[in-house]
């Protein structure tokens, strides 16, 4: 499907009556956004949160559902930023969530330190050297890779966000657990929930979803894990409730 005349397609957000537009010249969201979206501790009837590398919006449309608070999501490309923005009026959402085309890493200086109750992100996950091995399109590549922003770029970027005692929480690949809780004691957050994703439950675990606590004590609780498929080939209830 094409609107006004570009590749794009409007699809319905995974079990929501929401919307979201996608170009498939651009990275599309994928399931570990909306597993993130429904891990991370929200508050419920107000509260600044903020997504970093937003992509096309589907975290905060996600988390608009389960909070009144003002979401702000930040996107280095600004054609993917401007799919998320028009999303945004799509949903009726203009009030509440807004988009800001730039460096993730350059959110502290709109929102100031110590704003945030909240932090999320879906980040790139696989090295910058792994994308020069493939021949990529370029959104694609910088979507995928860590060419402009890193781990350590974004776990420190949300220890400056966030308030004390407000919640930072990101999806990432297993292999990368232990530089994500050691970056995240650095930057003074403590790692306080944990959930592993197993494609299907013979398989071993592909996606990692970690919260700290700015200021947090101690003591990580490793939640049950999420199984993605069952014997069939169906969305178990962990992904797809009452299905």
């Amino acid at each position: 499907m094409t609107i006004d005349g570009r590749s794009e397609r409007i699809d319905y957000l995974f079990n929501t009556d929401l919307q979201i537009i996608q170009s498939s010249e651009r990275f599309a969201f994928s399931l570990d956004s909306i597993l993130l979206a429904r891990f991370v501790y929200v508050p419920i009837q107000h509260g600044r949160l903020a997504d970093l590398c937003t992509g096309n919006g589907v975290i905060p449309f996600l988390l608009s559902r389960r909070t009144k608070g003002r979401i702000t999501g930040i996107e280095i490309q600004p054609e993917v930023c401007e799919l998320a923005a028009r999303g945004a009026a799509l949903n009726h959402l203009q009030d509440r969530i807004d988009f800001i085309s730039g460096d993730a890493k350059r959110l502290p200086d709109y929102l100031g330190n110590g704003n945030c109750d909240v932090v999320t992100c879906n980040p790139p996950y696989f090295s910058k050297e792994a994308a020069r091995d493939r021949k990529l399109n370029p959104h694609l590549a910088i979507a995928r890779h860590e060419i402009l922003i890193t781990l350590k770029d974004v776990i420190v970027t949300a220890g400056r966000l966030l308030k004390y005692g407000g919640k930072f929480a990101l999806v990432h690949r297993p292999e990368r657990l232990a530089d994500i809780l050691a970056g995240m004691r650095l930057a003074g957050m403590e790692p306080k929930r944990l959930r592993f994703v197993h494609p299907r439950k013979e398989k071993a675990a592909n996606m990692v979803l970690v919260e700290a606590t700015k200021g947090g004590k101690s003591g990580l609780a490793v939640l049950p894990p999420i199984t993605v498929y069952d014997s069939k080939g169906r969305y178990t209830e962990d992904v797809w409730p009452n299905t």
